[in-house]
Order: C-alpha cells, then sequence, then structure tokens
C-alpha cells in the first residue's frame, strides 16, 4: 500500500441548484487534480444543499431525489472524474424504484459508481429512511469507509467501520453553528458572513469559538485518535437555507493530529498525504488489538430503542 493524497473540500453550496453546485464541485476536484490528489470528498448533500429539505413536502422531496447511479448528478459526476483524473465523493438524495428516500454519499471515478452508503441516522425530513448497513471499499489500495454526520456522533459506528477494515473515514458533514443544550452552542448571524470582508475577526471568533470548530475539536480528533485511522471531514461553508456554516473542513492522522485544514472564509481545499506507517504505529492500532469482546459484546448487543432529538429543528430561531 502506498501513500495517498487526499483532498477535503468546503464551499457554499445553493439549495437544491444542482447544476450550480455541480459546477463548483468541478471547479475544485480540478483543482486537487492539479496539485496532485488522488480523491476529493465534499460535504453532506453537497449536490443538493441541506438544510432547505426541512421545509419540503414528500413530493417536494421525492422531485428532488435522484437515482444512483443513473441520474443526472451521477452521471455529471463520474463526467467530472472522468475530466479531472479523480475520484470524487459527494453527497445527494436518493430514491429507489419504491419512491424511497435516503440521504446517500457516493465514491465515483472514471469507470463508475465505486461505493454508495445511506446515512444511519437522519433526520433533517420525516421522509427520509434510515441506511441498515456500513460500507467499506477500496480506493488506491486503501480500505474505506462512510459515516455522514450524525452517523459519528454514535461512536459504536465508527468503532464497526474500523473493525471491518476501513483505514480511512469519510466523515462528510452539515454540522456546527446551531443550537444544543451544551454550553455556548448557537446560532451565527447571517449578518457576520455578509460583512466579511470588512469584518472577518467577529466572524472568525464566532466560527472558532464553542458554536463551531472549539466544540469540534472536542469529539472529531478522538474519533481518529481511538481508532487508529485517517479521518477526512468535510462541511459546508456560508449560508445553508437560512443557517450560517463555518466550514473548517479537515484531514485528520492516526495520531489524531490536524494535517490540513481549510481556513478561508469561502470556497476551498486542502490537501494532505497518507502514509499507511501511521496506521500501525499510532496507539489506536494497538488499542484495539487488545480488546477484550468477551466482557462487553453482550452488552453492546443488548436490545436498545433508539430516541434521537435535534435541537435546533425545533428551536424557535428557525
Amino acid at each position: 500500500m502506498n501513500d495517498l493524497k487526499v483532498a477535503t473540500a468546503q464551499f457554499e453550496h445553493k439549495s437544491g441548484d444542482k447544476e450550480y453546485n455541480l459546477d463548483i464541485i468541478e471547479k475544485l476536484s480540478s483543482m486537487a487534480a492539479t496539485e496532485g490528489a488522488k480523491v476529493i470528498a465534499f460535504h453532506e448533500c453537497s449536490v443538493t444543499g441541506y438544510t432547505f429539505a426541512r421545509k419540503l413536502n414528500s413530493e417536494q422531496l421525492l422531485n428532488m431525489a435522484e437515482f444512483v447511479p443513473s441520474g443526472k448528478s451521477t452521471q455529471r459526476l463520474i463526467e467530472i472524474a472522468q475530466r479531472c483524473n479523480i475520484t470524487i465523493l459527494a453527497g445527494l438524495f436518493e430514491k429507489n424504484e419504491e419512491n424511497k428516500v435516503f440521504k446517500a454519499y457516493i465514491c465515483v471515478n472514471e469507470k463508475g459508481l465505486v461505493a454508495k452508503y445511506h446515512k444511519l441516522h437522519p433526520f433533517i425530513h420525516p421522509d427520509i429512511q434510515a441506511g441498515h448497513q456500513y460500507c467499506v471499499f477500496e480506493l488506491f489500495g486503501w480500505k474505506c469507509g462512510i459515516l455522514i454526520c450524525y452517523d459519528n456522533n454514535i461512536i459504536e459506528n465508527v468503532r464497526a467501520t474500523t473493525l471491518l477494515g476501513a483505514q480511512i473515514i469519510f466523515m462528510p458533514h452539515v454540522t456546527m453553528c446551531t443550537p444544543s443544550s451544551r454550553p455556548g452552542a448557537g446560532f451565527v448571524d447571517p449578518k457576520l458572513w455578509k460583512n466579511r470582508d470588512h469584518d472577518p475577526t467577529s466572524l472568525r471568533r464566532e466560527f472558532d469559538g464553542l458554536k463551531g470548530r472549539e466544540w469540534l475539536m472536542k469529539w472529531l480528533p478522538s474519533r481518529a485518535y481511538d481508532n487508529g485511522i485517517y479521518v477526512v471531514f468535510s462541511n459546508p461553508i456560508g449560508m445553508d437555507d437560512d443557517q450560517l456554516k463555518n466550514g473548517c473542513s479537515m484531514i485528520i492522522d492516526p495520531y489524531g493530529d490536524i494535517m490540513a485544514e481549510c481556513r478561508k472564509l469561502g470556497d476551498e481545499m486542502q490537501t494532505a498525504l497518507l502514509s499507511p506507517e501511521k496506521l500501525t504505529l499510532a496507539g489506536g492500532y494497538r488499542y484495539k488489538n487488545a480488546r477484550r469482546p468477551e466482557l462487553y459484546a453482550s452488552i453492546l448487543g443488548k436490545a436498545h430503542t433508539p430516541e434521537q432529538k435535534v435541537a435546533w429543528l425545533h428551536s424557535s430561531d428557525n
């Protein structure tokens, strides 16, 4: 297994404007390929937009969703991969022949669809179906997995994907800058985004504080460190419907250290070189080998009724 240069991206998508979003995906993919990246990852629902979907009725959501891989957006992504000579991971709403809708994240290359994953814990719209399986696939000799946004907050999902062989987990998100019961959480005023060229300091203070990056740093590096894996985190920046997002897409190594991070207040991509040696040198490799599942297999598998509450969906600010 050889070193692999990977890119992560952030951009301000337009809600429901697939053509515009795909144009930005092509621009950033071309930039990443020029810098030698073999793979680029974009955020959750990067093709379609995300938060606006909570306002759609069932018919509108179904019309927004597409078949995969035969749909127009997947075929366009494959064309971009061919032109740029790069493997692309991006998100969209998918529908099947039974008109069921899923939150999908797909990987394509110049030959077609490589992998597809459905979010296990969707919540943006009641019609979206939950996925029922993990996803592990191969890219350039590396074993890769996918977990979308909230899936990564349930730590068992990250460990399970790792135990299935994943050495890199792509973690597309639309997160941060929303209300929560935790201290310091909340929305960021969109006026700060509009005034970012004149006053970047005030916006950066909000983006990097407990509403945004400071919260992310409480848990995201630990997913890489505890499991001894590379994490490729991607997140939008700018307005997502009526909510402001702070980007900071990043690549984290098995030591839990940030290798690359998008820091512009705008569209950007960053690359990092992943080396296989770190996978076995990092502490997470030893921790996995030291496990004693006979002590807790029955506890982890105990019957449980999932309960999911998302504060910002019910906020009076919406």
